[in-house]
């Protein structure tokens, strides 16, 4: 299965140290942002090709993957990108808010002021493509988002959990619920706000508070439009 290549943006500032992490991050940002769907099968030698890269470092970054969760079966005819698990999600909404919060206040203290403003390009990047309804770059610009942040906690365990977490969850479809690009805007800039003012309780509060809205609207936008509920079956049982 051939992904749609994805320009990243001036604003992402991400640094890998091999190959195998770039790798992996391109796969995660694709699944997460809908680019690759859920039951999609990836095929070594075509992502090889699309990243301009050996063999190797794709293998690699697919093990580490299934390790993680987001894709199953790694070999050499290919992987499946794992589905999400509907049934877990309240779970995973509770785990999150614990994980991500810490992430994001150990992150405000230990951010440097080019790190901040780095940040607030992020921030601002997703803002403009959400505004303008652009979704799928604006689901690739809050996952950008939101990795760069909790990369600064320098917490690699903490990080890789939240990773872990994210494979089950149906971001894609959240990011079609009515209205919510603008209400995502204004959770993010809440955040941004308590992290340059150093709050960590506000920190803690407006990333608890982001997490926790956008799975309540969900379930309510399952509940009131069949087409919606619909696709996300397909995307549990793919």
């Amino acid at each position: 299965m051939k992904t749609r290549a994805r320009r990243r943006a001036s604003a992402t500032v991400a640094v890998y140290r091999t190959k195998e992490e770039y790798v992996a991050d391109y796969v995660r940002e694709g699944i997460l942002c809908g680019d690759i769907a859920r039951g999609a099968r990836l095929k070594q030698a075509e992502l090889a090709a699309e990243l301009g890269l050996s063999i190797t470092p794709v293998r690699e970054a697919l093990k580490l993957l299934v390790a993680e969760g987001f894709i199953l079966g790694a070999n050499h005819r290919g992987a499946l990108v794992a589905p999400f698990d509907l049934s877990t999600a309240d779970e995973i909404v509770d785990l999150r808010a614990l994980l991500e919060a810490r992430l994001t206040v150990r992150a405000m203290r230990k951010m440097t002021l080019g790190e901040m403003q780095q940040l607030q390009l992020l921030a601002q990047e997703y803002e403009g493509k959400a505004a303008a309804e652009e979704v799928r770059e604006a689901q690739a610009a809050y996952y950008r988002f939101h990795r760069y942040l909790f990369s600064l906690a320098r917490e690699p365990v903490n990080l890789r959990f939240v990773q872990v977490l994210w494979t089950r969850y149906p971001f894609e479809f959240i990011a079609r619920v009515p209205g919510r690009f603008g209400r995502a805007i204004a959770e993010h800039a809440r955040i941004m706000d308590a992290v340059v003012s150093r709050n960590e309780d506000g920190a803690a509060s407006a990333t608890r508070s982001h997490i926790r809205a956008g799975w309540e609207e969900l379930k309510v936008a399952i509940a009131n439009d069949p087409v919606l509920a619909e696709d996300i079956h397909a995307g549990v049982t793919n």
